[in-house]
C-alpha cells in the first residue's frame, strides 16, 4: 500500500510502502487488518496465531484472550448463560460473571 503522499510522488523516485496484512474469510469478510510502517518487519508468527484464533472462535463459538495460542483456555461469551455454558463446554472457570474460561 502507498499513502497519499507516496502516491503523488510515484514518478519522482523511490516510494516507501506501507505493509499491510489482510485476513479475509471464505465468506469474503475482512476479519483483520494489520498495518506496519516501511521501517518495521511483519510478524508472521502473529499472523498465524490470529488465523488460529479466528478459526477456533468460529468453530467453538468462543473468544480468545490476549496472547492466546492453541491449547490455551478460551473465553465463553457473556451472552451464554452459566447453564448453557455448562451444557456446551462442561466445566469452566468463572473469574467474574462476565468472564469465564474453558478448554475446547
Amino acid at each position: 500500500m502507498v499513502d497519499e503522499e507516496g502516491f503523488k510522488n510515484l514518478k519522482s523516485g523511490p516510494v516507501f510502502t506501507i505493509r499491510s496484512v489482510f485476513i479475509i474469510d471464505p465468506a469474503k469478510k475482512v476479519r483483520l487488518i494489520m498495518t506496519y510502517p516501511a521501517s518495521c518487519g511483519r510478524n508472521t508468527s502473529e499472523v498465524l496465531r490470529v488465523v488460529d484464533a479466528l478459526q477456533q472462535a468460529d468453530k467453538a463459538g468462543v473468544a480468545t484472550g490476549v496472547n492466546w495460542i492453541p491449547g490455551d483456555d478460551v473465553i465463553i461469551p457473556p451472552s451464554l448463560s452459566n447453564e448453557a455454558a455448562k451444557e456446551k463446554f462442561g466445566d469452566f472457570k468463572e473469574v467474574k460473571p462476565y468472564l469465564r474460561y474453558t478448554k475446547v
